[in-house]
């Protein structure tokens, strides 16, 4: 649950050059496609674990304060990594689902990942609801 509205949660989130600000693991995410962020727009994102590496991420899914589904490669995986935003008021219940794959020999490798990767994620979540409900946050 965040304290912020809907909208301008899905906003933030839809900036995908907000990302590094919230995601410990990138250093920076630019937006290499034409005009505001919406389905198709695609980005040029640098890593900097679990090794420094450029991935390019898509937005597959772009529900306007609702859902926003990103593509591409997530480190050594690749996947989609989709918000779901449920209004409650001033409030919105986040929800991010993600369906990863290994790449090359990775894919073996996988399963065991995802203890890490969904702790990672639930600690880049709290970091994204702090700084949206801090004043320096706000969008």
């Amino acid at each position: 649950m965040i304290n912020r509205p809907a909208g301008e949660v899905f906003k933030y989130l839809a900036d995908l050059e907000n990302l590094p600000r919230w995601n410990y693991a990138i250093a920076e995410t630019r937006k290499v496609s034409p005009g505001p962020p919406a389905q198709g727009t695609v980005y040029l994102q640098t890593r900097t674990l679990p090794r420094p590496m450029q991935e390019t991420l898509e937005i597959s899914r772009y529900e306007h304060d609702r859902l926003l589904a990103v593509t591409g490669g997530f480190g050594d995986l690749e996947g989609t990594s989709t918000y779901t935003l449920e209004p409650d008021g001033a409030t919105t219940r986040l929800t991010n689902e993600i369906e990863l794959a290994g790449r090359g020999l990775l894919r073996a490798f996988s399963a065991l990942a995802t203890a890490n990767i969904r702790r990672a994620v639930a600690q880049n979540l709290d970091v994204l609801k702090n700084l949206l409900e801090s004043a320096a946050g706000t969008p």
